[in-house]
């Protein structure tokens, strides 16, 4: 199973207690502001800077590889992620693919549908731009993991949830258990597992 790197405890509370709350609670399914279209950020700055640095801390904690602005209800064109093999959490500003080739299908989790993975076939190469945290553009061309991980993070800055991927049945079923999570609590159901990363 890929994990995200270990992360440390923040120091919370009176007489320096350890704790290892998230700064950001996860909005899941049902919360309507991932249905909305995040728009662009036009200035980057020190409130920015903060704020991505809690969404890695909380991202870590979750623990998965990516999250975008809008899964801890901040309206920003923008998402924070770590690969398996990368040392340091990285953030992309305003992210657009301009580029998509291949297909690549892959057991896909969400941090905002907790507990559910599917099989989902997306392009197995993409073009990435943007800004990091400096304003400087960037450019990156990634496949498979890293490519299905910025074209999951897109979705959510377009309003968009995995359960958007799948066939009609797929889509009834996983509706289904999350109705019924609701109703009940967790418990078995479609493709309840740890199986992959949660992105």
């Amino acid at each position: 199973m890929l994990r995200p790197l270990a992360h440390s405890s923040r120091l919370k509370g009176a007489a320096g207690s350890l704790s290892n709350m998230p700064p950001y609670n996860i909005r899941t399914f049902g919360d309507p502001v991932l249905k909305q279209r995040a728009p662009e950020v036009s200035n980057v700055d020190g409130a920015l800077v903060r704020l991505a640095s809690d969404m890695v801390e909380t991202m870590l904690a979750a623990p998965g590889l990516g999250l975008a602005a809008p899964q801890v209800g901040v309206m920003k064109r923008f998402f924070v992620y770590q690969l398996p093999e990368e040392e340091e959490a990285r953030t992309i500003i305003n992210p657009v693919v301009s580029e998509a080739r291949g297909e690549w299908e892959f057991e896909e989790g969400c941090l905002s549908v907790p507990g559910l993975y599917f099989p989902i076939v997306r392009p197995k190469e993409v073009h990435l731009t943007g800004y990091d945290l400096e304003g400087n553009e960037i450019s990156i061309e990634a496949d498979e993991l890293a490519a299905r991980l910025f074209q999951h993070e897109l979705d959510h800055l377009d309003g968009k949830l995995l359960l958007e991927h799948l066939d009609k049945d797929q889509r009834k079923a996983a509706l289904r258990e999350l109705r019924r999570r609701t109703l009940e609590g967790p418990g078995n159901g479609v493709r309840p597992a740890a199986d992959g990363p949660r992105l």
